[in-house]
């Protein structure tokens, strides 16, 4: 059944599609949080932070073995292809 996952692991598991914010970023600035209450800050204080990076990452083996066709805008605004020959991400 087609799914879409809210993390990248899913869909390099074997998911269809995974779109959710990029959780290394978001590891990235939680440690401004740490550093201002490390700084004495109370952390009831600190403003309510949204994650400001998002993935789309499409497994295209999976969404071979399913049918499914993939559009071409979706190609064109994904972060990452699974079982492609170019990586959207790194180039290569």
């Amino acid at each position: 059944m087609p799914a879409v996952f809210p993390l990248r692991y899913f869909a390099v598991e074997g998911g269809l599609i995974s779109y959710g914010p990029e959780v290394a970023d978001q590891y990235r600035r939680a440690t401004g949080y740490v550093d201002r209450i490390l700084k004495g800050e109370k952390p009831a204080d600190l403003p309510l932070q949204k994650p400001t990076k998002y993935s789309l990452t499409v497994n295209l083996k999976t969404a071979k073995a399913l049918g499914i066709a993939i559009p071409e805008s979706v190609f064109a605004r994904a972060d990452e292809l699974i079982n492609s020959p170019v990586n959207v991400r790194s180039g290569t």
